[in-house]
């Protein structure tokens, strides 16, 4: 497949784009669904208690519960033997940022040890990562408990890496998601959450098959009460800030048209859309009562991405739900990514700015907009 453009064929360069190809096999198994239960606190079962008075009697309804979800965009901690020397320190500077019940991001590579990948030769248009399996253990301290694999770096490695990636996650309890077939499950507070994650990949859920998707997305909701859709999707670099509403192309490559797909799942029933894979942050939108977040740009990782200018802006999507898949209170950290990779919480909240210029060229009156707190309005009847 055409791989992403390189600035030059230095690694110092800070790449912003990776050669594309996807991903197969479903947690290590084959397709279905992978399910771990998430909730670190006490959870309280709900119950119907029914008061018999003369001629009347009176039934409450079970109480809503609520969790809270953190998302963040492309994560990637180097490509053996260019690591961290720490990689638990290098997430320190965002680790309290991200608490929260649920907390996702994509996985832009594979944790393997294998050594044979889809690039023939060193190349400046081809880039394969891998880090060491031991390094899913990092992810799940840092908080991580789902990670997507819908993306064009999930078989970097070909099915041993996807193989052993979706072994380390396991192995670590982090829910995997995005693989064909493949909805992630997760049950905190009572509540089940499903991710179906997509990308423009038949290695992966395939987001330019709509019909698919609808298929998972029903099934999804079959088997939880909040369902949560992750794609892959759009052009990249800086120039693709913006959100088209035409099907987007990235060296010829074929990249979907992320408005309409995030439309679509939201009418097939998802409760949420979130997305990264342009390596800038896009805008966001209210859309029948529903958010979608169109790219929460990169996020840590090991000088795998380009740092210049608005592509060193990133952030954290915070969203408390309910176990109808309302949310009820949305807000933004805004983040800097320094040369090299590192992810910090920025001071200057650019972000923001960046953001909400982006979503109201973009979106107008259903705008999703960011105040002065980070938190984000919600419309009413949302």
């Amino acid at each position: 497949m055409v791989g992403r453009h390189a600035r030059t064929p230095t690694r110092s360069s800070r790449r912003w784009w990776l050669s594309s190809l996807g991903a197969v096999l479903i947690a290590g198994v084959g397709t279905g669904t992978y399910v771990i239960d998430a909730t670190t606190t006490t959870t309280s079962t709900t119950t119907t208690t029914t008061t018999v008075v003369p001629t009347t009697t009176t039934t409450t309804r079970p109480a809503t519960s609520s969790f809270t979800l953190s998302a963040v965009g492309d994560t990637d901690l180097g490509n053996t033997p260019q690591l961290p020397a720490d990689p638990a320190a290098y997430f320190a500077p965002v680790k309290a940022a991200l608490a929260a019940d649920v907390v996702f991001g994509n996985l832009e590579g594979t944790m393997t040890n294998a050594t044979t990948s889809k690039c023939a030769t060193p190349s400046s248009v081809c880039y394969a990562f891998k880090v060491p399996p031991s390094f899913a253990a990092v992810y799940r301290a840092v908080g991580f408990n789902v990670l997507n694999s819908a993306n064009n770096h999930s078989y970097d490695y070909g099915a041993q890496g996807e193989a052993d990636t979706s072994a380390a996650l396991k192995a670590a309890g982090i829910v995997q998601a995005g693989l064909p077939g493949q909805i992630g499950i997760i049950h905190t507070h009572g509540v089940t959450v499903a991710f179906v994650d997509f990308a423009p990949y038949y290695l992966t859920n395939n987001l330019l098959d709509f019909a698919q998707a609808a298929r998972l997305i029903a099934q999804a909701k079959r088997e939880a009460q909040v369902v949560v859709v992750y794609m892959h999707a759009g052009a990249e670099g800086p120039d693709a800030a913006h959100v088209t509403r035409a099907t987007e192309t990235f060296y010829g490559e074929n990249r979907g048209n992320p408005y309409l797909f995030a439309h679509a799942a939201i009418d097939d029933g998802a409760d949420l859309v979130i997305a990264s894979g342009p390596h800038v942050l896009r805008g966001m939108q209210w859309y029948r009562g529903h958010l979608i977040a169109y790219s929460l740009g990169d996020f840590t990782n090991y000088d795998a991405f380009a740092t210049v200018g608005d592509l060193a802006l990133s952030a954290i999507l915070h969203v408390t739900m309910n176990s109808r898949g309302v949310a009820t209170a949305v807000a933004i950290t805004p983040l800097s990514i320094e040369p090299g990779g590192q992810a910090v919480v920025d001071p200057s909240h650019a972000a923001w700015g960046f953001m909400n210029q982006l979503s109201t060229q973009d979106f107008a009156a259903s705008a999703a907009i960011i105040g002065a707190s980070g938190r984000v309005a919600i419309p009413a009847g949302a």
